[in-house]
């Protein structure tokens, strides 16, 4: 029920969670939708239907869908070489070890290839150690940052040249990593097309779905319908951006990990599509592809700190065993770091999406996150 769904949001408000929060759990053409709270702390303008959000990493979904959309169209393949459009990154090398000293280094096995980044398995990312050199080396780089101010992100060109001079941590293909493989698979898109990851975002996916609301940054005349984003710390919610802050105008580099902004029905519009049978946007095959499972036993066993026991598609993570209340085997989803999740049922053709301004302190979901996956789970 509804009431429900707004008790659940109206809890975290008042415990202090989140200032507010929207979320819609659809089932076909039954779709509830429920606010509670506040757009900023303290503030007067009400959490809506209509609300724009920092989604995060709920942008990998997204940046997969486009992908395999070109793979299809043509443009790109499964087993290209991702050094036909990014030559910077055409010879990379490798840790011996994980926890080698950066100049410790063997040559890859082989080429990346384009299916290693829709499975992020490249090589780059974060592991369950940040300890390791080559992983602090991404942050040093500026590769990586926490994803809360794209604004101080290099332009793609440099970004490639920075990430060159960090080694991969495994072999292509080797280990799943989290992240940066979903940054390489925007920037390569926008090269391979020679069109902005913006305007290609636009004519492919949120145009087609009616997704008015989606994009890298929030026009001036919505600013108003933007939330402000916060980080929680022991004196309660620090503000880490304002509604005209870090996304009111473009970056250099658009994030295809991480830098969208959205809605819950503009999200609804695309989630949907990765239904069985639902259409509009890619093949069957396409979405079989990526919301199926990739990794191997021992890659899982690798990653609990990002994946808790779950399996891999592509830009999303799969329930592959029952092992929570909201586990349901072959849910696709995942969260973003801003406060925000979503994913899909296939077998019960569920969507469920949540949107707040709280970041998460880490990779561990929040516990409005977890009640809010059992409640979809239950519908």
């Amino acid at each position: 029920m509804a009431s429900d769904l707004r008790d659940l949001l109206q809890s975290a408000v008042e415990d202090g969670s989140a200032p507010g929060a929207v979320a819609l759990v659809a089932r076909g053409d039954a779709v509830e939708v429920a606010t509670a709270g506040t757009a900023e702390l303290g503030g007067r303008t009400p959490m809506a239907r209509d609300s724009i959000f920092r989604i995060a990493s709920l942008t990998k979904p997204v940046t997969s869908a486009l992908a395999l959309l070109l793979i299809e169209q043509g443009r790109i393949g499964h087993d290209d070489p991702i050094a036909t459009w990014l030559p910077e990154l055409a010879h990379p090398k490798v840790m011996r070890t994980p926890d080698a000293p950066l100049d410790d280094v063997v040559p890859a096995s082989r080429a990346i290839t384009v299916a290693d980044l829709l499975t992020s398995r490249a090589g780059w990312g974060f592991p369950d150690d940040f300890s390791w050199p080559a992983i602090g080396a991404l942050f040093a780089q500026g590769s990586q940052r926490h994803g809360r101010d794209p604004q101080l992100v290099p332009a793609p060109g440099e970004w490639l040249k920075n990430l060159a001079e960090v080694p991969l941590v495994f072999q292509p293909g080797e280990r799943w990593l989290y992240n940066t493989c979903s940054d390489i698979l925007g920037t390569l898109l926008a090269r391979a097309t020679d069109t902005p990851l913006p305007q290609l975002m636009a004519e492919h996916v949120f145009e087609p779905l009616g997704m008015t609301d989606t994009g890298f940054a929030v026009p001036a005349d919505r600013l108003d319908r933007f939330t402000s984003a916060y980080s929680p710390d022991e004196d309660g919610l620090t503000l880490v951006d304002p509604r005209d802050g870090q996304w009111s105008s473009l970056s250099a580099f658009p994030s295809g990990a991480g830098g969208l902004v959205s809605t819950v029905d503009d999200y609804h519009a695309f989630a949907r599509t990765l239904l069985p049978g639902a259409g509009g946007l890619l093949s069957e095959r396409s979405v079989r592809e990526m919301t199926t499972d990739h990794l191997t036993a021992e890659q899982r066993a690798a990653s609990r700190l990002f994946l808790e026991g779950q399996g891999w598609g592509s830009g999303g993570a799969v329930d592959i065993a029952p092992l929570e209340p909201w586990n349901v085997v072959g849910r696709y989803g995942w969260t973003g770091g801003t406060g925000t999740t979503a994913h899909v049922i296939p077998a019960t053709g569920t969507v469920a999406i949540l949107m707040t301004q709280v970041a998460m302190t880490g990779p561990t979901p929040v516990p409005l996150q977890r009640a809010f996956w059992t409640y979809a789970a239950r519908r």
